[in-house]
This record gives structure tokens, C-alpha cells and sequence, in this order.
């Protein structure tokens, strides 16, 4: 548990007054919290008392709280806000824009650049002065007719770094995007004047009513048949910002019309396997991700890839993977359970599936490198691995999932695994 250093009070305390402007700092990060949740966590402080620093977080956790994913952005702000005796330095730091190689950057952590956005709306960003004089000032032009447009910065951010607006704004591109797939073709035949194939039972029957004469010889072509689509989404602790707006992405997927797949199955594994399916079939997204939410018992909880992988196996691999499903694992395979059993559960789903495709996270870094027993363990049985991180990288998803030859960065790995 975090160690609190104690509070000073005031002489002359507005703690209430403090409240409600933290309450408003928690409404702009996108906490759903009116007037009555405020009154009652006023009256449960005073209840609690104010003597120590772990009791008034849990006291406001508890009245404001009521989401797994509000916790982090509920940390974040209560530290800036209660804690950090210079939260607004820092608060500067990550929203002015600053020059790049003079120092290390400091990067935010996740639900920070929300909880800055929310306590400095609207306040003035005006640096203060260091020191008794003043340097000259430089005027620096910078031209930007060659920089990224908003949008195509949002392309590339990373999920767990964007700002409340961004993260809006992403859903809703993420809502327009498909994951086109092309059929597959089947030993069942249709008619077809430029089939290559005679259907003789058509053919003879119009000849038996011709008086035994053949007049038409009737064709077949193959008859297209569209996969499943089966998502496997991790929604432990680490997972959790990216499998929320992955889970926005696949509800598009599951509603969008003339996608090509003849089913969307979805399950979400922390420590237990849950099928979500049903929820994703509802229009509104909204709705649809809080009745998964609380269908999932495990959000941001623990990760047990091989006991769920087995869990699925055994319960529904038979029902949904028939007819050449492709499987999408959305996890950044961080297990500390037994690599020999997690290896065998993945061998006998890649054996399942005609395409087995792993987004994992971890590879918007650039020196990523297999070296946690779950990745080694699960790496060689997936067709492709890809990473899932940004808008781009699902963009890029949607471009390859009907490449058969795809691999991703699979084939770079395994030369370090072999290596």
C-alpha cells in the first residue's frame, strides 16, 4: 500500500470547498459523479475523520469510485491534487509542448495526462519566472505546414497515453473501422452459367422432362463460405486501457454490416474465462461494454493465461471454432503460471484455428525481446504476431488478417529465441 505523508491542516479549513473542486477535477476526467455523490462524500469525511491520509483516499475511493476503470484516473488526480506539493509543475510539464534532446522527457504514467487535463482546464499556463532577473527572451518561430494532423497523431499515440478527448476521439474512429475478410472457398456448389463444375442432378432432371434429351447442361461454382471471427481479450491489470477501447473496436466489428464473417465470438480471461458475445450484439456501444463489464468479474485483476486457454479449450472451442475461425489473442503474455501447461493449451488452439493472430502491446517498443516465459511459450504457435497498441497498428490488422503469408514480427522473434 502507498505510504501517505501526513496532512497539515489549515487554520481556517475549506475542506468541503476542497471536496467539490476535486469532485469537478473527477466529472472533467469522465467520472460520473453529480451533486448527491458529493454531498455524501462531505458527510463521509466528516463521519471518518481527517487524522490520517490512507483513510481520507479510501474514504473519497469509496464514495466516488464505483468502476474498475476509474481507479487509475481516481489515483492519479488524488495524488496531484491532495499529495504532490508541486502537482502543478508537473501538470505544466505534460501538457506544454517542450523541446526534445536538451533532457530526458518524463513520460506519463497511465491516467495522468487525463487527470492534468481535468484539474488544468482552463487555468492559465503562463511559466513563472526563475530567479531575481529575467533572461531576454527569444522569439522562436517553428514552422508546422510539415507537421502530423491531429488525426494522424492520434493514428500513432499509444492508448494508455491519451488524454480523455483523445480517447473519445479514438473510439469513434475505431467505430468506423472494419475487419474486411475474404471467403473461403467450400466443396458445395451454386449455379453458375460460368461454373466449371456440371450439376448432373439439375442437368439430368431437365432432361427427364424433355423426354431423356439433354437441352441445358446446368454448372456449379464453388460456394463462398465465411469464417468465424473468435477474440480472446486479456482485461487484467496491465491490459486494462487497451482492452477497454479494443473491446469498442470489436462491438464495430461485431455490428458493422456486410463485414464478411459469419460470426463474432468474443471472451475476455483475467483469472476466469467470460463470453461476452451476447453483450456485443447490442446497437449501443455503451451499453453494450457495461453489460460485459459486469459479466466480467476480473477486470484488472490478476492474469492466468493457461488455466482460461484451457478453460476455452475444453468448453467452447467445439462450438465456435468450427468452419476455419480465425482467432485473434489480445494479451501481452505476462503468466506466471506453469510455461509447460500454457504451451500445450496454445499448441492445441493454434491447432483449432485456420489463423491464429496475437496482438500484444508490448511491441510499440522497440527493443522488445521474448524474454518472459509466457511470450517464449506462446510465440511459436501463432501464425502471426502483431502489435495492438494505437489506431495504426489495428489499421495495419485490418489490412493483413486475409494475408495467409503474414507473420508480423514473428519471424524476428524467433531468430532471438533460437538465437
Amino acid at each position: 500500500m502507498t505510504e501517505y505523508a501526513p496532512l497539515d491542516l489549515p487554520e481556517n479549513p475549506k475542506l468541503s470547498h476542497n471536496i467539490i473542486h476535486f469532485a469537478r477535477a473527477l466529472r472533467k476526467a469522465g467520472l460520473p459523479i453529480g451533486p448527491g455523490r458529493v454531498i455524501d462524500a462531505i458527510r463521509a469525511v466528516e463521519a471518518a475523520g481527517f487524522t490520517e491520509k490512507a483513510d481520507f483516499y479510501w474514504t473519497l475511493h469509496a464514495c466516488f469510485v464505483n468502476r474498475p476503470e476509474h481507479r487509475a484516473v481516481f489515483g492519479q488526480i488524488f495524488r496531484l491534487y491532495w499529495r504532490d506539493p508541486r502537482f502543478m509543475e508537473h501538470m505544466m510539464a505534460m501538457m506544454l509542448p517542450a523541446v526534445r534532446g536538451v533532457q530526458e522527457e518524463r513520460t506519463a504514467q497511465a491516467a495522468e495526462k487525463r487527470a492534468a487535463e481535468a484539474l488544468l482546464d482552463g487555468a492559465d499556463l503562463d511559466i513563472p519566472e526563475e530567479g531575481p532577473e529575467r533572461e531576454e527572451e527569444t522569439m522562436i518561430e517553428v514552422d508546422a505546414s510539415m507537421t502530423m494532423s491531429t488525426e494522424e497523431r492520434l493514428r500513432s499515440l499509444d492508448f494508455e497515453q491519451m488524454s480523455t478527448d483523445e480517447v473519445a476521439r479514438a473510439k469513434r474512429m475505431l467505430a468506423k473501422l472494419t475487419l474486411p475478410v475474404k471467403p473461403i472457398p467450400s466443396r458445395r456448389g451454386q449455379a453458375s452459367h460460368l461454373g466449371n463444375r456440371l450439376d448432373w442432378r439439375k442437368t439430368l432432371r431437365g432432361a427427364m422432362r424433355q423426354g431423356g434429351e439433354l437441352h441445358d447442361l446446368h454448372k456449379l461454382e464453388p460456394k463462398p463460405r465465411w469464417p468465424n471471427l473468435v477474440v480472446i481479450c486479456d482485461i487484467s491489470g496491465s491490459m486494462s486501457q487497451y482492452s477497454r477501447i479494443i473491446l469498442h473496436f470489436l462491438h464495430a466489428v461485431s455490428n458493422a454490416k456486410g463485414a464478411g464473417w459469419a460470426k463474432v465470438h468474443a471472451f475476455t480471461f483475467g483469472t476466469q474465462l467470460t463470453n461476452i458475445t451476447r453483450h456485443l450484439r447490442q446497437r449501443d456501444v455503451d451499453a453494450a461494454l457495461a453489460a460485459a463489464g459486469a459479466e466480467a468479474q476480473d477486470w484488472e485483476g490478476g492474469t492466468r493465461i493457461g488455466q482460461c486457454l484451457h478453460s476455452f479449450n475444453r468448453d467452447w472451442s467445439r462450438r465456435v471454432m468450427g468452419q476455419g475461425a480465425v482467432v485473434l489473442l489480445i494479451t501481452d503474455g505476462l503468466d506466471r503460471d506453469d510455461p509447460g501447461a500454457l504451451e500445450k493449451e496454445m499448441e492445441r488452439l493454434h491447432l483449432s484455428a485456420r489463423r491464429l493472430i496475437w496482438l500484444n502491446p508490448l511491441l510499440r517498443w522497440e527493443g522488445f525481446a521474448p524474454k518472459a516465459q509466457g511470450i517464449r511459450a506462446m510465440l511459436p504457435h501463432v501464425d502471426s504476431f502483431r502489435a495492438g497498441h494505437s489506431i495504426a497498428s489495428l489499421e495495419d490488422l485490418a489490412g493483413v488478417i486475409s494475408r495467409p503469408d503474414d507473420v508480423g514480427e514473428k519471424a524476428r522473434l524467433m531468430a532471438l529465441l533460437e538465437s
